[in-house]
């Protein structure tokens, strides 16, 4: 079968087009470039993750805030939530206080 000069052509055109997505050298696509670029085309540094927090911190910022409460109910919380902690037997004392 011989092909006509339009047959070509479209052959042609359907190549480039499918091109079109990747660089000339190299043969990355171009949105890699453009997802590392801000809006003038300057490389981008990728955000950072936080460092986690220290749970120690996060449960002294608790028993500090059922302290503040000074109810029954926010000392039994914080003793459900962490009673292996060193405050726990802070917690427990206090709650004893509030007992008399």
């Amino acid at each position: 079968m011989k092909l006509g000069p339009l047959s070509v052509g479209l052959f042609g055109a359907l190549v480039a087009l499918a091109e079109l997505d990747h660089l000339a050298f190299g043969g990355l696509p171009v949105m890699v470039g453009k997802a590392n670029a801000d809006d003038k085309g300057k490389a981008v540094r990728a955000p950072t993750v936080p460092p986690a927090r220290d749970p120690a911190a996060a449960v002294a910022e608790e028993y500090e805030f059922a302290r503040r409460q000074c109810t029954r109910e926010a000392f039994e919380l914080f003793i459900a939530r962490h009673g292996d902690d060193p405050l726990a037997e802070q917690a427990r004392a206090e709650l004893k206080r509030l007992s008399r």
